[in-house]
């Protein structure tokens, strides 16, 4: 009797062991293969480049593997990737970033305007437009006021008829990825194709180039906190930047070497050298100054005071003129003498949002299609993409013409014109996001503003610059990634 029991208690075990085996195997097989999982968030069209589809598999491949079921479930609700990588990326306070009322509809697949019921409509992959007046076809001359403005989300897909020729690209030409911190600032040499920095928030500066092969040449370590800007000398010869630290630094590439050290009161924020007068340094700092340096001695030549800290700046292509950005929102016109470093106030455009929110990008261009003249863009942290046209004549006077309004930003994310490429009428810009995309905007459009995105990085894109040849756009990430994407040839 007794080894009766013994052998019903064995065979008992063997089954329970057999159904734990069992049961294993069927969740091994619930879980989706990681890779096979990146194949199917990264799939091969007929049309695509084969190096760029496999390092997308790869980064898609390395994230966290313990997410994995719960991506699948989210797709099988009819929700895309996207939507599950801003839920799990929502800010703690993700709800009081923005009130209920100002939320966008989101056209649906039929065409039909479909209202949000909850703030949770922001977690969706699904395009959010706010049309005002079109003006697509209406006459954009430069002698009479014309201003819109149009909405738009992160997650907005190209128009329905197909991408710019003039801004697609053909993948990913090389990546820096030595960085272990978030890169703030990144600009290419002036005048130059292959010359690429960027400036990151453990103080470091990395100077490559991008030509082949690419490779770093110069690490420039000084600074003891956050690198918040910089600018090359017109020869490339020099890197002059500012940082959290209250320091400006002054670089010789060649040597790896800083040759000077201009110490201040408060963190230094923006910084630009003089287009004509190399021996001039312009920069703004969070004491609501903007200061001129002698590059040479590093002495104090004039200084303006602002109503709030400058966070952004860009000079003219004469000299005559700089445009500074504050913390509010604000942006000043400052007429300045190439020869002695005279500063004067001209004008100053404020911000219309009731929310002040800081400028993060400044950047000025001397012709513009669509202004017939000189023009201006501007970018603030809340997602406010403005474009104005300038009045040289006027010592600087700002008109705005058109305008964006993205998503609140939680980092200070930054913006850049595109080139003159396009046939058709329009202002194009380039953006970063929180949602780790590169997105192209049209700003004349009420409708369908977006018209291309860049799809590679697995951060948010905090900053974008052009090279010389415009051949090629490098775009950085919050966790020191660098991409240099190469542009697509055309005819």
């Amino acid at each position: 009797m007794a080894e009766q029991r013994i052998e019903e208690k064995k065979i008992n075990s063997s089954a329970k062991e057999e159904e734990d085996e069992a049961e294993k195997k069927k969740k091994e097989k619930e879980n989706v293969d990681p890779e096979l999982f990146s194949c199917l968030l990264q799939p091969v069209t007929s049309d695509s480049d084969s190096d760029y589809i496999s390092i997308r598999r790869f980064l898609l491949f390395s994230k966290a593997n313990s997410g994995v079921l719960r991506r699948r479930d989210w797709r099988c609700n009819g929700k895309g990737y996207v939507a599950y990588r801003n839920f799990i990326r929502r800010p703690r306070n993700w709800e009081t970033l923005q009130s209920p009322s100002s939320l966008q509809g989101t056209p649906g697949n039929s065409g039909r305007w479909i209202p949000p019921s909850s703030p949770l409509s922001l977690l969706y992959e699904a395009e959010s437009w706010s049309s005002g007046r079109d003006v697509q076809n209406g006459n954009l001359d430069s002698s009479r006021r014309t201003s819109f403005s149009s909405n738009a989300s992160d997650t907005d897909r190209p128009r329905q008829r197909g991408t710019e020729p003039a801004y697609s690209f053909v993948g990913m030409h090389c990546i820096f990825d030595q960085c272990k911190a978030c890169v703030t600032v990144l600009k290419f040499g002036h005048m130059s194709s292959d010359l690429l920095a960027y400036g990151a928030s453990d103080g470091t500066l990395t100077v490559c180039t991008v030509s082949e092969p690419p490779s770093v040449l110069k690490e420039l370590k000084g600074h003891s906190k956050d690198v918040t800007d910089f600018d090359f000398s017109s020869n490339n010869q020099y890197i002059a930047s500012s940082s959290m630290d209250k320091t400006v630094r002054v670089w010789e590439i060649s040597k790896g070497l800083c040759i000077r050290v201009i110490y201040g009161v408060s963190s230094q924020l923006c910084i630009r050298f003089h287009p004509v007068n190399n021996n001039f340094l312009s920069v703004g700092n969070a004491n609501k100054e903007m200061t001129v340096f002698n590059f040479s001695t590093g002495r104090i030549i004039n200084k303006t005071f602002f109503d709030s800290e400058v966070t952004s700046m860009d000079h003219d292509h004469t000299g005559q003129l700089v445009f500074c950005g504050d913390g509010q929102g604000c942006i000043y016109s400052v007429s300045m003498n190439s020869h002695t470093g005279a500063l004067s106030r001209s004008h100053r455009h404020r911000s219309n949002g009731r929310r002040k929110s800081p400028v993060t990008t400044v950047q000025y261009r001397s012709f513009s299609l669509l202004a017939r003249g000189p023009v201006l863009l501007t970018c603030t942290q809340d997602g406010s993409l403005s474009f104005f046209s300038v009045a040289l004549e006027i010592q600087g006077y700002l008109t705005l013409r058109c305008s964006l309004k993205l998503t609140p930003r939680i980092h200070s994310i930054r913006a850049s014109f595109c080139p003159l490429l396009s046939l058709e009428k329009g202002e194009y810009i380039v953006s970063g996001s929180e949602d780790s995309n590169v997105y192209f905007y049209d700003l004349t459009r009420p409708k369908h503003t977006c018209v291309n995105k860049l799809q590679g990085h697995r951060f948010p894109v905090i900053g974008v610059a052009w090279n010389h040849g415009e051949n090629l756009l490098a775009s950085s990430d919050f966790y020191g990634i660098v991409i240099v994407w190469k542009r697509s040839k055309t005819t």
